[in-house]
């Protein structure tokens, strides 16, 4: 491999560290909101199973990422790197700013946009960014539907119990969630910055175009799993606070309903290969939990500024890549 090529698997890495920074909170929010385990200790909960998670599946949403978004065959190393760099600076405005969006919809947002700067609307696999596009929608919804109905039976299932019995029984269970939906965050991920690798060796031709369809290499896995763990540990203590505090009050049980709802639908859509969001799928889960109590115990201002972040994300990464690429091309 040449210098170049090694240059940009490593800003690809980059952008899975600040991946697993962005979005530690979704792994660590609920546990730590609900005092269940320290900050210091959650983060370290979670980067290990962020870890752990892309040796125990199928690489099926790396695939997706590295065949169905753009056509693999017009990619040029501009084009990723300056997908890359547009996600990467949308992610940092909006840690800055404590919004939890989607690295995912970023990294997607940016590699559309490098694409189409560099060779129109047609370099677009429209198949694979209609279904990634359809699970924006429904990804949140599940995890909501998924979260009230999680809700609604422990708390049946507790409703004789004495309140401390049933906080200190699920403060114990809320550990196997929480472990249960960062091997969930893990396994969606650390695949999407494999699946950009890939194209960077496929793009300067260190890689076949079918390897794209084939389980990823074992140094590829390991790297990337290890990145988003690191970030992971680092923590995005903004986003933290307003996914476990403003956006709704969690219980240890509201947490463990709300990561178990989170994992269920994250780890179901890699099972099919489906790239989706963890930050939609967890705050849809929370707002489900928050929703059994009362409407009105959902902050739904900082709902709604939230759902405006993920309208954006697309867009705004799509625009960001596609202005990086044009000076980057002449340089590339």
């Amino acid at each position: 491999m040449t210098a170049i090529v090694i240059t940009m698997i490593l800003v690809a890495l980059v952008f899975d560290f600040i991946n697993g920074f962005h979005d530690a909170a979704n792994s660590i929010a609920t546990v730590v909101s609900t005092r269940v385990l320290s900050p210091q200790l959650a983060v370290l909960w979670a980067a290990f199973f962020n870890f752990v998670a892309a040796f125990m599946f199928e690489t099926r949403v790396a695939s997706t990422i590295g065949k169905g978004v753009v056509d693999p065959g017009a990619i040029t190393l501009a084009v990723v790197t300056a997908g890359l760099l547009g996600a990467i600076v949308w992610d940092l405005i909006t840690w800055w700013l404590g919004l939890p969006t989607s690295s995912s919809h970023a990294l997607i947002g940016g590699l559309m946009g490098a694409a189409v700067a560099h060779n129109g609307w047609a370099i677009l696999q429209w198949g694979g960014i209609g279904k990634i596009a359809l699970f924006i929608v429904l990804s949140p919804l599940i995890g909501m539907v998924l979260g009230f109905f999680n809700m609604v039976t422990v708390l049946r299932v507790v409703k004789r119990s004495a309140p401390a019995r049933v906080d200190g029984v699920f403060r114990k269970l809320q550990l196997a969630s929480a472990a249960a939906y960062s091997l969930g965050h893990g396994l969606n991920d650390a695949q999407k910055t494999m699946g950009i690798i890939m194209l960077i060796l496929v793009s300067t031709g260190n890689m076949a175009e079918e390897q794209l369809s084939k389980h990823a290499p074992m140094w590829i896995i390991v790297a990337c799993s290890g990145a988003i763990a690191a970030g992971t540990m680092f923590g995005g203590w903004r986003i933290v606070r307003t996914m476990g505090a403003r956006l709704t009050k969690l219980q240890p049980i509201g947490g463990f309903a709300a990561e178990g709802a989170g994992a269920a639908t994250i780890i179901g859509a890699s099972w099919f290969g489906i790239p989706v969001s963890t930050t939609h799928t967890i705050t849809g889960a929370i707002v489900g939990v928050g929703a059994t109590r009362r409407l009105s115990a959902v902050r739904w201002g900082v709902a709604g500024s939230i759902v405006w972040a993920w309208v954006l994300t697309i867009p705004a990464s799509a625009i960001i890549a596609a202005l990086v690429f044009l000076p980057l091309d002449l340089l590339i």
